[in-house]
Order: C-alpha cells, then sequence, then structure tokens
C-alpha cells in the first residue's frame, strides 16, 4: 500500500471538524465557528507547510498539523470563555515544540471502540441487503476504504486506526445492540486476537459481552460469554427490546435477575448505553435517571454510564438541578443517591460525549467542568467510540491540550483539568475498574510495533459513520431491513 494512499493532496485534517455521528443520533449541523475553524485550519496548512518546505500531507500528518488544526479552533472562537487549546505560538512551524503540545506519555485505555462482522448471520437476507446498498450508495465505502463494503468497520481497520494510528495502548471492544447483532460475541473475541497480533505482550483488547435482560435467553447466555469468551464487563441498551420496550434499572425484575447472575459469574463492571436516544425506541429508557438508584442498590457492582448521558441537539451550560437536560441528568440522578466527588461506584464516560463538544469550547467547558465538580477526576472514564469516527488520536490530542479558564473557575466552581487529572481519565481509572496492570502493559514492547510503523504513517484522518441526515435516516432504514 503506498504510503499516502489514504489522503495524498492532504485534503483531511488530522484534527477532525465535520458532521459525523456515531449512527445512533442525527449528524448535527456544524456551527458557524466550527465551519470558520475548518477554513483557518486549511488555509494554515498550506502556508506553513510552505513555508517547511512540504506537501500538505506530511505536514498535516506532523504534529504541527495537529497543533496548527487545534490553533485555528482558537482563533475561530475569539469571544469563548470557557476554554481552550493551550497551543504555543509558533508550534505550527516548530515540529519540537508542536509535539511537545500535542503529544504525552499518558497510559490511554479506551473503554469504547467498535466494530463490525464483515460478513456473518446479522449481514444476510433483507437487512443485510439493504445494508450493502446503503453502504456502496450513500457512504461510498467501497471506495472509501482498503476493499470490501464492511472493511471500513472491520477488526483490522480498527487496529490499524485506533493502535497505530493514536497513543491508545488498551481498548475495550465494546457490543453493540439488536438482533440480529453486528458484533456477535465470537467476532468480538475475534478481533481481540487480531489486536493481539499487532505485537507485543499483555493485554491490548478486553471485549463486552451484550446482554439484553428483557428478551428471552438472554440472562441464560451470560455464562458462555463469561467462561467460553471471557468477556471482562457487560453492556446494556436498556432502550432496546424486540417488543418495543425497554428496561428501567433500578425497578425491574429483569435487571434484578441480571445483576444476581453478574455476581454470581464474577464479572462485576456493567456498561450501560445511556443518554444518546435511540431512534424509534422510547426516549424515557436512555435518561440515566435510574443510574444513580441502581448503582446505590447494588454497591458490589461497578457502573460505567456510557456517553455521560449527553444529548446531541441539546446545549450544556451550567448544571441546573431544576431543568436538568443533557447530562444534567446524568449528574442529578448521582447527586440525588448521595454520591460525592471520587467515591462510589458510579462512573461517567466520555464516548462520542468528548468528541461532539471537542470543538465547541465553552460547551466543552461545561461538561468537563460539571463532571468534574460532581463526579470528581477519579470517577471520569475515556472512552472514544471510535471507529465510528476514525482514530481517536484527535480526540487525544484535543483533550490533552484542552484547558477550562479561570474565569469559569471562579464562577462555577469547576476545578482545573490537570495533567494529573487527564492521566487518570485518560486511562488510570479504567485500570482500576478493570485490573489492568498499567506497568506490565507498558513492559509489553508495543510501544516499538507502533514507532516503527509511525517511520512511515499512513492516518486515514477519516471518519466512518453518517454525515448527514439523508445518510443516518439510509442507515436506519438499513438497520430495520428496508431498501435504500
Amino acid at each position: 500500500m503506498d504510503r499516502h494512499d489514504f489522503d495524498p493532496e492532504g485534503r483531511r485534517l488530522p484534527i477532525k471538524i465535520d458532521r459525523t455521528s456515531n449512527g445512533e443520533y442525527a449528524p448535527p449541523v456544524l456551527t458557524p465557528a466550527q465551519r470558520r475553524a475548518r477554513r483557518l485550519a486549511h488555509e494554515a496548512a498550506t502556508e506553513y507547510a510552505r513555508a517547511l518546505g512540504l506537501s500538505r500531507r506530511a505536514f498535516l500528518v506532523s504534529a504541527a498539523g495537529a497543533a496548527s488544526t487545534l490553533a485555528a479552533c482558537n482563533q475561530a472562537n475569539p469571544d469563548a470563555k470557557g476554554g481552550a487549546f493551550a497551543i504555543p505560538t509558533g508550534a505550527a512551524r516548530d515540529q519540537e515544540l508542536a509535539a511537545a503540545a500535542v503529544g504525552g506519555d499518558e497510559f490511554i485505555f479506551d473503554v469504547q471502540t467498535h466494530c463490525v462482522e464483515p460478513s456473518g448471520s446479522w449481514a444476510t437476507g433483507a437487512t443485510g441487503e439493504a445494508w450493502r446498498k446503503t453502504l456502496e450508495s450513500v457512504f461510498g465505502q467501497a471506495s472509501k476504504c482498503t476493499s470490501g463494503n464492511f472493511d471500513c468497520y472491520s477488526a483490522q481497520m480498527l487496529a490499524k486506526e485506533v493502535f497505530l494510528d493514536s497513543d491508545t495502548d488498551v481498548a475495550v471492544v465494546s457490543a453493540l445492540w439488536g438482533r440480529p447483532n453486528p458484533t456477535p460475541i465470537d467476532y468480538a473475541a475475534e478481533s481481540r486476537e487480531i489486536i493481539a497480533a499487532l505485537g507485543g505482550e499483555g493485554a491490548r483488547a478486553l471485549i463486552h459481552g451484550g446482554v439484553f435482560p428483557n428478551e428471552p435467553g438472554e440472562i441464560e447466555a451470560m455464562d458462555e460469554k463469561a467462561e467460553r469468551y471471557g468477556v471482562s464487563a457487560w453492556k446494556l441498551y436498556p432502550q432496546w427490546g424486540s417488543n418495543g420496550r425497554g428496561i428501567f434499572l433500578d425497578r425491574s425484575d429483569e435487571a434484578d435477575r441480571f445483576f444476581e447472575k453478574a455476581r454470581q459469574l464474577g464479572v462485576r463492571t456493567v456498561a450501560v448505553h445511556k443518554g444518546v436516544p435511540l431512534p424509534g425506541l422510547d426516549y424515557e429508557y436512555s435518561s440515566p435517571r435510574d443510574m444513580g438508584p441502581a448503582a446505590r442498590a447494588n454497591p458490589d457492582l461497578t457502573f460505567l454510564v456510557y456517553h455521560g448521558g449527553f444529548e446531541s441537539g441539546v446545549p450544556e451550560g451550567p448544571y441546573d438541578p431544576a431543568d436538568p437536560k443533557g447530562v444534567d441528568r446524568l449528574i442529578k440522578s448521582h447527586q440525588d443517591a448521595g454520591f460525592r466527588p471520587n467515591e462510589g461506584n458510579l462512573y461517567a464516560e466520555m464516548g462520542s460525549l468528548w468528541r461532539h463538544f471537542m470543538s465547541r469550547p465553552d460547551e466543552a467547558a461545561h461538561v468537563m467542568g460539571k463532571l468534574l465538580k460532581f463526579f470528581g477526576e477519579d470517577r471520569i472514564m475515556w472512552g472514544t467510540d471510535s471507529i465510528w469516527y476514525g482514530s481517536p488520536q484527535d480526540q487525544i490530542q484535543a483533550f490533552r491540550t484542552f484547558a477550562i479558564s479561570d474565569e469559569f473557575q471562579e464562577r462555577y466552581g469547576y476545578p482545573p483539568l490537570t495533567a494529573e487529572a487527564k492521566r487518570k481519565i485518560f486511562g488510570l481509572n479504567g485500570a482500576g475498574v478493570y485490573g489492568i496492570d498499567v506497568a506490565a502493559v507498558r513492559r509489553g514492547g508495543f510501544d516499538r510495533r507502533r514507532a516503527e510503523y509511525r517511520q512511515e504513517a499512513n492516518p486515514s484522518f477519516a471518519t466512518f459513520g453518517p454525515k448527514s441526515r439523508r445518510e443516518f435516516l439510509a442507515l436506519w432504514d438499513a438497520r430495520a431491513g428496508r431498501p435504500a
């Protein structure tokens, strides 16, 4: 494969500012500031590449390319009061200065990544045909990716985008929802082996066991997922049920049976999709209202609230317990259950949340400030929802350099987003929950493999989820088996 096969002319930015969603919510229209940031970043890439005697592609692949794009985001938001990216003046022209700004040595554990089996029972019949037509005619994935219709979402592509093209050390391949399932447990296990084959010792990928407690046979199937496949945690989608009804985790016989089975099997970490409503399913079950009570009632289990309860289209501002929306709903549930910062068995996870807000500096400052204030830096967990957004490296670089302003800290009582807090959020919190020996992972030798790849790195800078309402609706038609 040619070194520049993915983007030979340097048309894509390393910090991806586009409308892509994870496929569970309609892609949001870019704000004027986001459009301005993208324009300024492209202009800067042309200018600085010429000044350094590089092609646009070579410049954008470098640390200076990422630094200049983040600097363009700052420039596009001159009136932002909540936060900004800490990019030193001159970083776009100085590779060492840029590398010091956007680089880091944190242990990074991404607790939410996804891949889709390229073939199998889920992709056959009417539903599979609808998927194929959608990918070819709407997304154009057959030409965008290396080969085949589904390879954009495969475990092989996940391994490249997450482990070679980002600084991620360990990741969880999380389960998806629905029957048949796009990520069956045997393919999740296969993805774990594919990632392990990249080299180095120690666990690089963990897997979730998807469970739908309100579906017949699901709780009984947990035995095989734990004993044969060695799942590290469970993944719930309380919104989903084949009868169109979901469940609440604080007042459901099915949920209680699931909790008891998790105890029996000794897998006591539960990741729960909350916040992002799934189209066509009951909105009420996406609310994280039940997470605080469920965690209180089951202190021997650990609950990870995926997506942090956020909702696309709901602006994030100061915490409002009188009218909670978006992330505030999770915070209110947490507070009403009597949890204090940095204590308890309830965690907020950042998958899609950080990606959605990172190019909206004031909202990003409010989201992170609220989570730091109420959950605490020990109870926030890093996740990116890749591979829908391509490589998570841009999310990592944006989070590394983001700072909450003194003004917002003083006005709203937000703690600073310190380097130590970032280390915990990036990976140390997740390592504690999942029992990962960070030192052993670091001794495994994988860093050498990644360093070799980066001598001639070929990042795609591509995103793979839907980027318009038309693509989003086509995707949901495909999931329902309707022709594209």
